[in-house]
């Protein structure tokens, strides 16, 4: 049997993307938050007050993930956890003076690291990388929670 070829593969791509990301992400960024928490705390500059379930929507987060990241920036004291007064079971967050001054500087960050990240591509590849990362990545999250099962589609 001749073995595959893993360029036209798109999870090894996807893999192997990622390694990249990380790479950069340690480097240019921050070892001490990482990516999936910087989003957590993106989503609650956009949006101050949400509830957990909500960010973890917002950014692409299953549950058991986003009460890890949350309960990091909890312990970190980047965030804060207000039960919510309409609904005593779920908390609504805030991140904390802390939390805003570190989003600030690592915004300065992420933005350097994409530069370098995507300077491979034209201004006009990028764009089209962007358009088709976010089609696969939409399609993706189909497949995670499909309105029917996979096994019932034609």
């Amino acid at each position: 049997m001749a073995a595959v070829d893993l360029a036209t593969h798109p999870g090894h791509l996807a893999r192997r993307l990622q390694q990249a990301h990380y790479l950069l992400w340690n480097t240019m960024v921050s070892e001490e938050i990482t990516s999936p928490q910087f989003a957590v705390m993106n989503a609650l500059v956009a949006e101050p007050g949400l509830d957990q379930r909500t960010v973890g929507e917002r950014v692409g987060l299953d549950r058991s993930t986003i009460a890890e990241v949350i309960s990091r920036l909890d312990r970190r004291g980047l965030l804060h956890k207000v039960r919510d007064p309409q609904d005593g079971r779920r908390f609504l967050l805030r991140l904390t003076d802390d939390g805003l001054r570190t989003h600030r500087r690592l915004t300065v960050r992420t933005a350097r690291m994409n530069q370098v990240f995507l300077a491979p591509l034209s201004a006009e590849e990028q764009a089209v990388f962007f358009d088709l990362l976010r089609r696969v990545a939409d399609a993706a999250e189909e497949l995670r929670n499909p309105a029917e099962p996979l096994a019932t589609r034609s």
